[in-house]
């Protein structure tokens, strides 16, 4: 008897080990709660933020998320994955979006799909457009006496040479793919906020709105701090009371710090490598 006693005593102390550890490590939280899912800086991938979004998606004490938003924007196709992530995820949970002290252009785009929007009113939101530049040092190559010679397999493969003047063939050529890539931004927006494509355009010029204003035109729900956010995404989600938050700890790394580093020196020095890149970015 006093054997099975001991045994049954080990087991549960077994178990309940177990479970704090498991709840600890965030691989099985106890209980319901809000998982809150951070982009910040520049959007250039869309990995980490997809990785979070499925695995909170499929986990079943999260009631609802809350993305903290807080970027300039950044790349096309990243801001667009995420976007679509974020409808798919729509699907099992509420998603709530919490704007930081920026969530314009690509920082707007991964918001819109959100169930609700919250911006604080001094957020730097909008700026929905599409912007692509390309440095002309033909006049300095000119004045150094510097040529380059290109040897090419169509007309058009160096038409975003830094070495020479676009023609207005080439210039027709791109603007046609900025203006695809602006309405893609648009319909998205109009989709995502449940608004009329026509009203969108009215304000999809790049102009960049406060959160208040923001919220008066409609593309924003409602005005807060990130704490506002929870606490809506947890009434939404259907948790009573104070709800308990699930993130992810970042992992300090040296290789992160020196691509990050990297990376604000290529922002600073306005993308000078002769490469298209087109991106919805806010760049004041």
């Amino acid at each position: 008897m006093k054997k099975a006693i001991i045994f049954f005593s080990l087991f549960a102390v077994l178990i309940a080990l177990l479970s704090l550890i498991l709840a600890l490590t965030h691989k099985v939280p106890l209980g319901e709660h809000i998982a809150l899912i951070r982009v910040e800086g520049v959007i250039m991938d869309s990995r980490n933020a997809i990785e979070e979004l499925k695995e909170y998606s499929d986990d079943p004490s999260i009631k609802a998320i809350v993305l903290r938003v807080d970027s300039p924007g950044g790349g096309v196709a990243p801001s667009q994955e995420i976007y679509e992530e974020i409808k798919k995820v729509k699907q099992k949970k509420k998603v709530v979006v919490s704007m930081g002290s920026v969530a314009a252009s690509g920082g707007y785009y991964i918001s819109c799909p959100a169930d609700k929007i919250v911006a604080n009113p001094g957020t730097l939101t909008g700026s929905i457009g599409v912007i692509m530049e390309l440095p002309n040092f033909e006049g300095l190559m000119n004045k150094i006496g510097v040529k380059t010679e290109v040897i090419k397999s169509g007309r058009h493969k160096d038409m975003a040479s830094v070495f020479r003047t676009m023609l207005p063939e080439e210039r027709k050529l791109l603007q046609d793919v900025l203006d695809d890539v602006h309405e893609q931004f648009i319909n998205a927006v109009a989709d995502g906020r449940n608004m009329k494509v026509k009203d969108i355009k009215e304000l999809a010029d790049g102009r960049i709105f406060t959160g208040k204003k923001a919220k008066t035109i409609g593309l924003a729900d409602e005005l807060g701090n990130l704490e506002d956010a929870i606490n809506l995404a947890a009434k939404l989600g259907g948790i009573k009371g104070e709800p308990k938050v699930v993130t992810k700890k970042e992992k300090f790394s040296f290789l992160n710090m020196i691509a990050d580093s990297s990376l604000k020196e290529l922002i600073n020095v306005k993308n000078v490598i002769p490469t298209v890149r087109i991106n919805y970015m806010f760049a004041p």
